[in-house]
């Protein structure tokens, strides 16, 4: 193992050369902002320190230079036009506080990003404000809740509040914990046999305090909920909104759209299914949209156009205000707008039917390796299990998930959805070619051999890795952040 860059250090090394500033009077810096003992810091010379940060950022794992097929969470490839587009001055160099008029570009694509969104989703107005998917979540929650106390309080419609978040039991963690953030009562309605919410469940749910149902679809299993119209009835029928997590969306753009389904509010992921960077603490964006009838507790402000001018909004009485300083992160819409104008609309809904062939594929070819539980027609994901591995030879997800480090791929999801035992969640995507899918098959396929030739072997993975196995539990509970010294 390389050593870290305090391991490095040499007294008097230095990467820089400073004038010593001998400011004395009113330039001097007060004496309570002075460190009156030298900073913990590594000295090394500057080429030590390119060579260190180099050295490093070469061993990192991304999706320019491996595959991810790391389930419900679209980790695509990004076409790098869309990075040149974000750099243009233009678009790069412009401040928040700038005079409308001196920014009517930047709104105009703020205006036509929301017009291409609410078309692609089937909702009639979109905030891009939110800077995440969660915190799109947090938003839409809002809204809801916004709405509910308006129409009791203001409109009088009704003795109960509406308290209670429904949430099924496969949801992508964030769906209950923003619902609690939110101030709701999270109550879970089950899956059925087939892996979709059950009807009847959700029937026996419903009462004057729910607020609504947080869903996503296909949902965490890959699987289209084919009775969305008639859930989304329910849920109206009993005076409840019907939230869309737009986590999965990459299997359905230019195909199906949620407005269509019976969803009230639509959150999306700029930095997922748009293709932009995804992972290593970037910016997102996490834009929501929502029905007319929402649409004014909608952040402000919003961009309109008057007269063939752009302007932000700010006179929203009925907004839950603002949820991000100034109006969302602008770069990630941009490479959002370049990637949505270079494809069309044709290409939009070649996106999702070739993630929707890649991620079949890859189930079709597994099948018989390991276990399957929802073994029929998927959308952008499917989950499979090693259970088979883990009851013959004790071999589980996690062991399977550290081998393929070895194979030079990044594992997928595991043990999620809760509800299938020692899951793997696959995501190919559709921006992986047949050649690298077969790859990484004949790699899971490996692996199930070796889970029964050598499971000892497996279990002991990854073996060819800089950093071999790790007690994530303990470093999950008593992380060290910092450099300790001797």
């Amino acid at each position: 193992m390389s050593k870290l860059i305090f391991e490095k250090s040499v007294p008097g090394a230095r990467a820089f050369s400073l004038t010593r500033c001998d400011a004395t009077g009113d330039g001097a810096i007060p004496d309570a902002f002075l460190r009156q003992e030298d900073a913990l810091l590594p000295e090394v010379s500057e080429v030590e320190v390119v060579r260190h940060y180099t050295g490093l950022s070469q061993r990192s794992y991304g999706v320019d230079n491996g595959f991810y097929p790391l389930g419900s969470c679209t980790m695509k490839y990004n076409p790098k036009i869309n990075e040149w587009a974000a750099r243009l001055p233009g678009l790069a160099s412009i401040h928040p506080y700038q005079a409308e008029e001196t920014v009517q570009g930047a709104l105009e694509l703020m205006y036509d990003l929301d017009g291409m969104l609410r078309e692609i989703t089937g909702m009639d107005r979109f905030t891009l404000q939110p800077a995440a998917g969660a915190h799109g979540e947090m938003t839409g929650a809002m809204i809801i809740k916004a709405y509910h106390n308006y129409r009791q309080e203001v409109l009088g419609a009704g003795p109960a509040r509406r308290t209670r978040m429904i949430v099924p039991d496969s949801a992508h963690g964030t769906n209950p914990a923003t619902a609690h953030m939110a101030g709701f009562e999270v109550i879970e309605v089950k899956s059925n046999e087939r892996g979709l919410v059950d009807v009847d469940d959700l029937r026996s749910l419903m009462s004057d305090q729910i607020a609504g149902l947080m869903l996503t679809n296909p949902n965490t299993l890959g699987l289209f909920e084919e009775e969305i119209q008639g859930i989304a009835e329910v849920v109206h029928a009993a005076g409840g909104l019907l939230y869309y997590d737009g986590a999965n969306a990459n299997a359905i753009i230019g195909v199906a759209r949620p407005g269509d389904m019976g969803f009230d509010v639509c959150h999306l992921n700029l930095h997922k299914t748009f293709a932009t960077p995804h992972g290593g603490g970037g910016p997102g964006s996490g834009p929501i949209g929502v029905k007319a009838f929402l649409a004014g507790f909608l952040p402000a402000p919003v961009v309109v156009k008057r007269d063939e001018r752009f302007a932000f909004d700010y006179d929203r009485p009925l907004s839950i205000g603002k949820v991000q300083s100034f109006y969302g992160n602008f770069g990630v819409m941009v490479k959002a707008y370049a990637y949505l104008k270079t494809l069309g609309s044709a290409g939009i809904r070649q996106v999702a039917e070739n993630a929707v062939l890649n991620a079949n594929y890859i189930r079709t070819r597994l099948r018989g390796h390991y276990d399957i539980p929802y073994d029929r027609l998927c959308k952008h994901e499917f989950v499979a299990s090693a259970r088979k591995q883990k009851k013959e030879n004790g071999v589980s997800a996690l062991d399977v998930a550290k081998s393929l480090i070895d194979y030079g791929y990044h594992p997928p999801t595991i043990y999620f959805p809760l509800i299938v035992e020692e899951a793997m969640m696959i995501e190919p995507t559709e921006t992986e070619t047949r050649e690298r899918l077969d790859e990484f098959v004949e790699a899971m396929l490996a692996i199930a051999r070796e889970a029964e030739d050598h499971p000892e072997q497996v279990k002991d993975a990854p073996r060819k890795a800089v950093i071999r196995r790790v007690d994530e539990t303990g470093a999950a509970r008593n992380p060290v952040l910092k450099w300790q010294g001797k």
